[in-house]
């Protein structure tokens, strides 16, 4: 399966599901490559941005199990890079 780079934000209300969130980006830090987290305080919320590097299936996955928890929105982007690519076009050149 090729492994595709890209982000997931990561949007969540009050404290309640902080734990939840921390401990499935625990389960799953192997497709982690950057992690930035941003308290905003006078809004009672946590802005989590990662970028990402792994199967569509196993990105999903998290995204899936994330996107079920109360109070907490997920988006991700996936771009076109798949692994490979630039050795293909290294060739070429």
């Amino acid at each position: 399966m090729e492994k595709r780079i890209g982000t997931i934000t990561i949007l969540i209300q009050g404290t309640t599901s902080v734990p939840a969130v921390n401990a499935l980006l625990s389960e799953y830090h192997s497709i982690i490559l950057a992690r930035q987290g941003l308290p905003i305080h006078h809004r009672n919320i946590h802005v989590i941005s990662l970028v990402i590097e792994g199967t569509t299936e196993v990105i999903s996955a998290l995204t899936g199990k994330i996107g079920r928890l109360k109070d907490v929105e997920v988006k991700s982007i996936l771009t076109k890079f798949k692994e490979g690519q630039n050795h293909e076009q290294e060739r070429k050149e």
